[in-house]
């Protein structure tokens, strides 16, 4: 098994449930960080050479102070209830933030261009139905390319999958291996949650395959709640939501390229499912979350 799978606890220290920085994962841009207000109720982060996104998991009323700049973040009760608030946080900036219970994830890209912090309502972001039949799932567009350009590197998205889907399908790569435009790279953080939870689930089990095109790697995980995975290159695909068990997983993106693109390349051998899901019906319990709660109750 490769070093890139990094399972729940693995990565935690005195300060955080999860640290992962880019020297940890052996690359240079992108970083992981969550805290867990159950443990201390203040953290502060100097983002020196870093930009950064904080986005609460499942924490409420998030006090934040970006360079003596105070925001509130709502928040929400875990990642299967709501779509949140976040900030963007510029390059260099200190910032603390605080509540009572709850966890919140710090995204971070190695940069060097400042841009203004930025307040995002959870109404602002957009949410998007992807792809049809078993492989439909909700993407939450946090600081993409199309949804947020106030940034230098960092690309930060939630995809939600409902229990028996796939998500990462086809297999893709963003590796600037001949025939891909860009690299990039990227960090997969799961839970996996059980029918009606807010958050993820002891419990809860599913799937993930990643394969390099020179076959140095080629792995299937089992995933536990919160679980992460770093993938430097290769193809990674399909994230397996089992069916009594619905994913979740956050990405956080980053690479050298001068503008921020999440381009990839499929797999030529399953690149023909894309043109397969124009004849099937897109799962009606998408999408499963939005800015006011749960939605797609269908079953």
């Amino acid at each position: 098994m490769s070093n890139w799978y990094k399972p729940a606890g693995s990565l935690k220290t005195a300060e955080h449930e999860i640290s992962l920085t880019p020297k940890d994962s052996g690359w240079e841009y992108c970083g992981f960080y969550t805290y867990n207000f159950a443990t201390k109720s203040e953290f502060s982060v100097e983002l020196s050479g870093r930009e950064g996104v904080l986005l609460p998991l499942s924490a409420q009323n998030v006090s934040v102070s970006v360079d003596g700049q105070a925001f509130t973040l709502k928040g929400r009760t875990g990642v299967f209830a709501a779509v949140s608030d976040w900030i963007y946080l510029p390059v260099g900036s200190k910032v603390s933030f605080s509540s009572k219970s709850g966890e919140i994830a710090l995204l971070t890209a190695e940069a060097s261009e400042k841009f203004p912090v930025c307040y995002t309502p959870a109404e602002q972001v957009q949410v998007e139905v992807r792809g049809s039949g078993k492989a439909t799932r909700q993407v939450n567009n946090i600081a993409t390319p199309t949804s947020f350009t106030q940034c230098h590197k960092i690309l930060v998205c939630e995809v939600l999958t409902p229990g028996g889907n796939l998500s990462s399908w086809p297999p893709h790569r963003h590796d600037k291996f001949p025939g891909c435009p860009t690299i990039n790279e990227e960090v997969y953080y799961f839970q996996i949650g059980k029918d009606g939870s807010d958050h993820g689930d002891p419990e809860g089990v599913g799937f993930f395959h990643v394969y390099t095109v020179d076959e140095t790697v080629d792995e299937t995980v089992t995933l536990h709640d919160r679980d992460t995975y770093v993938v430097p290159h290769g193809y990674h695909g399909p994230s397996i939501a089992s069916p009594e068990y619905p994913m979740y997983f956050l990405n956080v993106m980053a690479g050298p390229a001068p503008e921020r693109s999440m381009a990839f390349c499929d797999d030529p051998a399953h690149h023909w499912i894309r043109d397969s899901w124009n004849d099937q019906v897109q799962d009606p319990r998408c999408p499963m979350t939005s800015a006011n709660g749960k939605v797609g109750k269908g079953k």
